[in-house]
């Protein structure tokens, strides 16, 4: 896992493609995760790339500045996993391939994971949420990313509090702190993957 090994690292820092407005939703999706860094006294911290190539950025600079943290990158995969989704961004920034093991993916999309809570996304909208507006495959990385676009902005575009994608910076972080991590981690498989890995390495 690049360069802490195996070793229990002092500092875990995941560099997020999003709005630093969604640090807090995170904060609260991942508290499984920070609680038991805390416990091993092991700091946690949440770092906004806003898009997926200054994450990168972000990400690539710490490899070189933060030796001693273990690094992670999370960010959207703009389409399936191929299976080389980490192995070929590593390419591409000309990474080493060890990082690949630091990099986890929102496939397609941050927005797939709520879907997969689909009542906690009801009870946050409340009257006027089309429900069956979502697609319903509990597999929600294998919806495109237009069809959960399309099925979002449809299905609370009839809300009192607004349509998601016209509210994203300030819906996000709310829905991410309402979605329960164990039905995203069953429904999407790179989540689980993410929880997982991290949990074995504080464990």
């Amino acid at each position: 896992m690049g360069a802490v090994g195996n070793r229990l690292p002092s500092e875990i820092r995941i560099y997020y493609e999003g709005d630093r407005a969604l640090t807090p939703g995170f904060a609260r999706f991942f508290s499984q995760l920070r609680e038991m860094a805390k416990e091993r006294r092991c700091k946690f911290n949440l770092i906004s790339g806003r898009s997926g190539s200054e994450a990168c950025h972000d990400f690539g600079t710490a490899l070189k500045t933060h030796k001693s943290a273990w690094n992670i990158l999370l960010k959207d995969s703009e389409g399936p996993d191929d299976g080389r989704l980490s192995a070929s961004l590593c390419e591409e920034q000309s990474w080493d391939k060890s990082h690949s093991d630091s990099i986890f993916w929102m496939v397609q999309m941050m927005e797939s994971w709520f879907h997969a809570d689909k009542q906690a996304l009801e009870r946050f909208y409340g009257s006027g949420f089309r429900k069956n507006a979502l697609k319903r495959n509990p597999r929600v990385e294998e919806i495109p990313k237009e069809d959960l676009t399309d099925g979002l902005k449809t299905a609370t575009s009839n809300c009192s509090k607004g349509n998601y994608f016209d509210n994203k910076t300030s819906h996000g972080p709310k829905l991410l702190a309402e979605i329960d991590p164990a039905r995203v981690q069953d429904a999407a498989p790179n989540c689980k993957r993410l929880f997982d890995v991290v949990l074995s390495k504080l464990g």
